[in-house]
Order: structure tokens, then sequence, then C-alpha cells
């Protein structure tokens, strides 16, 4: 009785183990390898499979999503010398399982050691400052060279991005000490060139100024010499007038000319600037005779136009 109870035990047991080695369940992003007898022999992707116990079983389960590996810090020498510290990441994901599984050992070893000795290789190419300002390059020269070399073993390499590129404390020093006297300079430049734009417009405004100063001096001049020219005509048109009177035979023409001259020469007499007190014998009568000839030559000037002719003043007589 006893034995009969542990075979059906051990029949149960092997049953249970039986069915779970014949019914498998492949997860969403995995695929599962099968092997016949340790012989690879197809695939099997996401969903129900039915598997023949001992004759056939799982070999690798491969995780076919997109996957996200940390590249670790490590040293780099530059073309010119300089030790940086490099660290990045690795974006992949496995296309082939069967190539991921049986073309490699130890998939994501093989891939970070491949990251950084292509990170290396690129770094060591390049100055300073060149490794400092290129990184877009530097990580497209790595992707480049990663996924080629690792195309065999069924993976496609997505991203390679380099977070840190750090230098040593004392170049990182230097390099900002160098920025510092780089932007003192730019900013020397900048109030150099504020300075020269200010003497350029304070040079140009003092041009102008100049120009309009001398074209305000060349109207006036001009104004001037036509208000003499104006006056000249008008003396001249004046000395015709009395001249042509003295040809018809007007002796009271020839007293105004006489009086006119006369009295313009009394007048510069009397302001020059040395002279303070004037004495000298005149005859009044001579200027009453000539102001009375102007008298005639306007009553005969206003008779023709039919207008009365003005009064001469009253000279106060000698004595009186």
């Amino acid at each position: 009785m006893l034995n009969g109870s542990l075979l059906a035990i051990v029949l149960l047991i092997a049953g249970v183990v039986i069915l779970f080695k014949t019914v498998r369940v492949v997860p969403q992003g995995y695929e599962w390898t099968v092997e016949r007898f340790g012989r690879y022999t197809y695939t099997m992707t996401p969903g129900l499979h039915f598997l023949v116990p001992i004759m056939y079983s799982v070999g690798r389960k491969i995780n076919m999503m997109e996957q996200v590996l940390e590249v670790p810090s490590q040293d780099v020498i530059t073309k010119d010398n300089a030790v940086v510290k490099v660290d990045g990441i690795v974006f992949f994901q496995v296309l082939d399982a069967a190539k991921a599984a049986y073309e490699v050992a130890t998939l994501e070893i093989a891939v970070l050691n491949l990251v950084m000795t292509n990170i290396r290789t690129a770094i060591g190419s390049m100055d300073l400052d060149e490794s400092l300002s290129k990184r877009d390059e530097i990580n497209t020269k790595v992707l480049m060279a990663v996924d080629e070399a690792t195309h065999p073993w069924g993976i496609k390499v997505n991203r390679i991005e380099l977070k840190d590129i750090a230098p040593p404390r004392d170049l990182i020093e230097a390099m900002a000490r160098q920025m510092k006297a780089e932007r003192e300079k730019r900013a020397n430049i900048l109030d150099a060139e504020g300075f020269r734009q200010a003497a350029i417009l304070k040079a140009e405004g003092e041009k102008q100024s100049t120009i309009l100063e001398a074209e305000g001096d060349r109207e006036a001049a001009f104004r001037a010499a036509e208000a003499r020219e104006r006056l000249a005509e008008a003396e001249a048109k004046a000395t015709q007038m009395v001249s042509d009177a003295i040809a018809g035979g007007n002796v009271n023409a020839i007293n105004y000319f006489v009086a006119q001259k006369y009295i313009e020469a009394f007048k510069a007499l009397a302001e020059a600037p040395n002279q303070k007190f004037v004495m000298m014998p005149m005859e009044s009568a001579g200027v009453i005779g000539s102001l009375g000839g102007i008298a005639e030559l306007a009553k005969e000037a206003f008779g023709q136009q039919g207008v009365r002719a003005p009064q001469p003043p009253t000279m106060p007589r000698q004595g009186a």
C-alpha cells in the first residue's frame, strides 16, 4: 500500500515536470532559443509553445528590447599628451537572438570593451581642444566602428554618447585663465572700437559743422555782395541822373551834388575817432544854397509826377 502511494506521488511529480517542460510561454520582448540534445534548432518568439521533453530544451533567453550600458570612466591620452577622464553610455538592441546567443560569450562585456577601446582610439587622434569641442564627431566615429564590429553578433548599436570629458584640474585652471584673458581681450577690443567709432562720429560732426558754417559765411558774403552791388547800382543811377541834369544845364543838380559831397565829408570829419571837438570856419550860406538846389530838384521831380514837393527845412540865420 505504501509503495503504491509513493509511486503515485512520483508519477505525479514527473507529470508536473514533464508538463512544465512541454508547455513554454515566451514573454513579450524576449526570444528563446531551442536546442535538441544541446544543439541549436530554432528560436521561439513571444507566445505559447510546446516542446518535446528530454529531446528539446530551452537554450538562451535573449532580451530583444533596446538596452543601455554604462561605459565606466577611463583615462585617455590625447594627441598632445593630455590625460582626460571619459565615460559614456551605449544603446544597443539584439536583432538576431541565435547570433547573440552563440556568436559571442558575455555579450554586454564584449560590447563595453569594444566601446572603450574605440573611445581611446578616437580621442587619441585629437588634441585636447578638439576632443572638448568635437564631442559629436567622436560619438559618430565610435558608433560607426562599434556598429560595424558588432554586426556579426546579431546586434545593432543605435547610439553612443560621451557623458563627460574631464581634463585634469591644472588644465581646467589654465583653461579658465585662458578664457578670462580671451574675454578681457575682447572687451578691450570692443572698448577700442567704441572709442574709434566715437572719434569718427565726432570728427564727422565737426566736419559737418565746419561745412555748414562755411556755407553760412558763403551765403552771408553772397548777400552782402548783392547788397553792395545793388547799392552801387543805385549810386551809379543817381550819379547818372545828376550827370544828365548837369549836362542839360540844370544848376540845381550841381548844387545837389556839391551839397551831398560836402555833407558826407563833414560827417566823416565829425566821426573821426581821434577828434572829440571840431572847430572849423564854414559859411552857412553855401550849405543853404545847396539845400535850395536840392529843393528845386525835388520840385521838378515831383512836378513831373503831379505830386506836391515837400518844403525844405529852414536853417537858422547866423547872428539871430
